[in-house]
């Protein structure tokens, strides 16, 4: 999955062989284009930036601040797809979900650094293999905020590498 942000690609290789429901819901979700344009909406300095949020995070059309972070796809949630051999570390790509663990949708993070805490208990669907330099810039939010970026960056296009 290649993202374009405003200073560049971000490479990630995703992760079929950990969590293949996640994995090919990511690639509808990227052949659709939803994840163009949308904002990177809670991004915690030394630890992640988080986007995905295709109903209220779309900075083009229907961008709403309020309730960024709040949203899904139109697609099913999905059921958790927990590694136990693999752990959130620089460059690690997860899925954000509610308290319930089978909530993940379109929302996912990546870690600027490792987080133990997460192991085992969020779905890992990928890993940046260029352009976490890239990442590493993306504009932070209030850490008094929970991460909450005001005028935050976004993905500007997503594709799938193989598609080309």
């Amino acid at each position: 999955m290649i993202i374009t942000l405003k200073g560049g690609d971000v490479t990630i290789a995703l992760r079929p062989d950990l969590a293949p429901k996640h994995v090919a819901q990511i690639k509808k979700l990227v052949r659709d284009h939803a994840y163009d344009n949308v904002a990177f909406h809670r991004v915690i300095d030394g630890f992640m930036a988080q986007t995905g949020d295709v109903k209220f995070g779309n900075m083009e059309k229907g961008f709403n601040p309020q309730a960024v972070g709040t949203g899904g796809s139109d697609l099913p949630d999905l059921p958790a797809e927990f590694s136990q051999t693999e752990h959130y570390k620089r460059g690690v790509v997860g899925m954000a979900r509610s308290q319930d663990p089978n909530s993940a949708n379109s929302q996912f993070f990546i870690m600027f650094a490792p987080a133990p805490p997460l192991d085992g208990q969020y779905t890992i669907v990928g890993n940046v293999v260029s352009g976490m330099d890239l990442v590493d810039k993306i504009k932070k939010g209030d850490e008094a905020d929970n991460g909450t970026v005001s005028d935050p960056d976004r993905m500007i296009k997503v594709r799938i590498a193989a598609d080309k």
